[in-house]
């Protein structure tokens, strides 16, 4: 029997999927009383090298409420040619094209290794794929040309049937026609003049064919309807790549003191509803590129005058954000509509101010877009991110697939509260829909236009049973992930995930259930609960209610006497979860001190999309010690950062006060310390590998002590040393970290004062 640890790595490996609870409580009050709900982290697209698609389609179940697809969990009569579903216990008929099945000649979907498995649809066309680029030209020479080469650069990546689109904006907006020969020919729009799918289609002339044209007969297909504004990058390339040199920066005078006037609601709609009007329903990506904030026209977020600065947290709690409330609504009208035809909106921000990412950030959540924000388009931050986004698998595949559903179906005994996740609900009623709803919830189907191997949603599931109708010993439960998705080959595929976990009665069982618990992926299913509530409710709030859950956790699972806080224990399954919770109310997730609003909302947009290794290094960040003594080790404390011959590296290399001056003073160079040149390489080579591994790519600071960049290592550090208590007797010697934050004991010790407390 495998340990619950090697249980969960299996899972992980074979099915992306990690669940909160591995043994689940029997009763909805059992259930309840667990405090961390029953939920799953599941990374729909996970890579699995050694799972080949299969070139047929998968056999469904007859019911019409169920549809689930056959998988190794169900009952199989070989002799009658019968299999039982698993799900609502229909018998089905197995199709013509399975007649030799027998038990030792079984397909694929039925061997339990295939617990994930992947069909290819071999029905419909090929969808080719859509790239639309709005570019941004109020910026500065530097700036535009720096983007110019970046986007020249992307073309060349592209597959040679890929559709390409441009759209400029600046104060007008200019639709740009790509077919012409020798000429450059472009349709301009007013910035301040919102257009709807419909009016733009007339004014481009992108009409229907008529009946007459549609009855040509079987000879000439017809040109997709597009052709003048997205056209295969095979037939464009030259043309576009010298469009894209010869693009200016915005020809309108900007008088001092003024912001350049921005059109970007407006030009964001016209790329929406071109591509609405083109490519309906279709795998698309909308990649806008902007340099500063919308200044005029729908989606506004400043006014044109500088000495009027852009929103700041204290303007928004104050009331005082004018143009916030109904840039949102702008931008989540675009979001809704991009999502319901399956488009993806990705925004690569870059500017040294604010450029209203806190009113835009639906269009990339709801879309599964990415969001990438930095100084500048000239830094290498914005450069490599956007050219990983074009990385291709082994097989020559983009790593990023298209116009994504999920479907989730459950056994009985259980229902679907709701998803957290880059993903918008298709509404979809039906027998395992909870009415308890939790994040995107009232729905079994949600849509994620844009997928890759990371993009990862969290699940949240309610017990059904009553507590005197448990569900009987030995019973599973069991649930259904199917992820119907266009890769960038163009073909459909359906990928189909069915795991199941034991029940067991709390009363009698509470140990195994206690030794089924996942710390790390319940950790972050609260953390996205958490974030998800941040978005809407005020942080104090957001902070209490996740110290009341941590604390009736340990309440529910810590060993103690009463009032004894010595006493308390808590088992290694549950030992990390408290420090989890410490650094996750001190991250920039939760806390919006010291980050403007659109900081903020580009870190939340990032954790709720990455898979559970990125969320936890987001949310407790490692840092490793460097020194002559051997390998580096791992040091999450202040009071160990600089004992003389230790140099700290997060992300960043940060050197020790000795090192420090030993570096100064050159010994590097010398032949004699080449120890010491190899201790100080040592964390910049493994910075260079953690650069090349995520995405988007970090920014990478190289910090010393007492610098001052040293801040934003220290910002993330336990305080086990502050002002407070360095004088403390007998700690460790260490420079003190200027904070008012608890250090994790403290923590600790207040959390077991408050578990044990017979009051609480």
């Amino acid at each position: 029997m495998a340990t619950f640890p090697e249980f969960i790595a299996q899972n992980e490996e074979r099915d992306g999927v990690r669940f909160s609870w591995n043994v689940w409580p029997s009763s909805r009050l059992e259930a309840t009383r667990m405090v961390v709900p029953v939920a799953s982290l599941f990374t729909p697209l996970k890579e699995r090298p050694e799972l080949p698609p299969i070139q047929y389609e998968p056999v469904l179940c007859s019911r019409v409420t169920c549809r689930a697809v056959l998988n190794p969990l169900c009952q199989v009569d070989y002799r009658a040619k019968l299999w039982a579903c698993n799900f609502c216990y229909q018998r089905n008929q197995f199709p013509p094209t399975y007649a030799g099945i027998s038990d030792v000649n079984q397909p694929a979907e039925l061997l339990p290794q295939f617990s994930t498995i992947e069909y290819v649809v071999q029905r419909g066309p090929l969808m080719p794929l859509v790239f639309l680029y709005v570019v941004d030209t109020c910026m500065e020479d530097e700036d535009l040309q720096a983007l110019k080469e970046s986007l020249q650069m992307s073309l060349s990546l592209l597959p040679p049937t890929a559709l390409v689109g441009l759209i400029t904006f600046g104060r007008m907006i200019q639709v740009h026609e790509l077919g012409c020969e020798g000429i450059s020919k472009s349709y301009v729009f007013r910035g301040t003049k919102d257009l709807n799918a419909k009016q733009l289609q007339e004014m481009l002339g992108l009409t229907k064919p008529t009946a007459a044209q549609a009855g040509r007969g079987p000879q000439a297909p017809q040109a997709p309807l597009s052709n003048r504004f997205l056209q295969p990058i095979q037939n464009i390339d030259m043309n576009l790549t010298d469009l894209l040199g010869e693009l200016q920066r915005d020809p309108w005078p900007v008088t001092q003191g003024k912001r350049p006037l921005r059109s970007l609601g407006s030009a964001m709609s016209i790329a929406v509803g071109l591509l609405e009007c083109t490519f309906p329903n279709t795998g698309a990506r909308i990649m806008t590129f902007i340099g500063g904030p919308a200044t005029q026209g729908p989606g506004m977020v400043v006014g044109d005058e500088l000495k009027a600065p852009i929103r700041s947290w204290h303007d928004i709690e104050k009331d005082n954000a004018k143009f916030m409330k109904k840039g949102t609504k702008h931008y989540e009208a675009l979001a809704s509509r991009a999502s319901t035809n399956g488009h993806i909106i990705d925004i690569y921000a870059c500017a040294l101010d604010q450029t209203g990412l806190l009113e835009m950030k639906c269009c990339s959540n709801h879309t599964g877009g990415y969001m990438v924000m930095a100084d500048s388009f000239t830094t290498s931050l914005f450069k490599q991110t956007f050219q990983r986004v074009f990385t291709k698998d082994v097989s020559g595949a983009f790593k990023m697939a298209f116009a994504g559903t999920l479907e989730i179906k459950t056994s009985r005994e259980i229902k679907i509260s709701g998803a957290i996740g880059p993903c918008v609900s298709l509404n979809a009623k039906g027998p395992c829909v909870s009415e308890n709803e939790i994040g995107t919830g009232g729905t079994s189907q949600w849509k994620i236009c844009g997928l890759d191997h990371n993009t990862t949603l969290a699940v949240y599931f309610e017990v059904v049973n009553q507590h005197n109708a448990p569900i009987p010993q030995g019973g599973r439960g069991a649930v259904q992930y199917v992820t119907q998705y266009q890769h960038s080959s163009g073909q459909k595929r359906i990928r189909v995930t069915t795991t199941a976990r034991n029940w067991a009665d709390a009363g009698t069982q509470i140990q195994s259930i206690a030794a089924s618990f996942d710390q790390e992926a319940s950790a972050i299913l609260m953390a996205r609960l958490a974030v998800y509530r941040a978005e809407t409710e005020e942080g104090p709030d957001v902070l209490r209610w996740l110290d009341r859950q941590l604390i009736r956790l340990c309440q529910k699972f810590g060993d103690y006497h009463k009032d004894d806080p010595n006493s308390f224990r808590f088992s290694e399954t549950f030992s990390l979860y408290p420090q989890f919770m410490f650094h996750l109310r001190r991250s920039p997730f939760l806390q919006v001190f010291n980050n403007s609003p659109d900081e903020s909302s580009y870190y939340r947009h990032q954790f709720m999309r990455q898979d559970l290794t990125q969320s936890l290094i987001m949310i407790q960040p490692i840092l490793y010690a460097y020194s002559f003594n051997g390998p580096p080790e791992v040091r999450p404390d202040s009071h160990r950062r600089d004992g003389g011959d230790r140099g700290a590296h997060r992300h960043m290399g940060g050197n020790g006060g000795t090192v420090s001056q030993w570096r100064k003073a050159g010994y590097q160079e010398l032949p004699e310390y080449e120890n010491f040149r190899h201790l100080l390489q040592a964390p910049v080579d493994d910075a260079q590998e953690i650069l090349h591994s995520r995405f988007p790519m970090p920014r990478y600071i190289d910090t010393e002590h007492g610098g001052s960049q040293a801040r934003f290592l220290l910002s993330k550090v336990n305080p086990s040393q502050t002002h407070n208590n360095m004088y403390a007797w007998g700690q460790e010697s260490g420079a003190p970290i200027l904070t008012d934050d608890v250090s994790l004991q403290v923590f600790m010790d207040h959390l077991k004062k408050l578990a044990v407390s017979s009051a609480a």
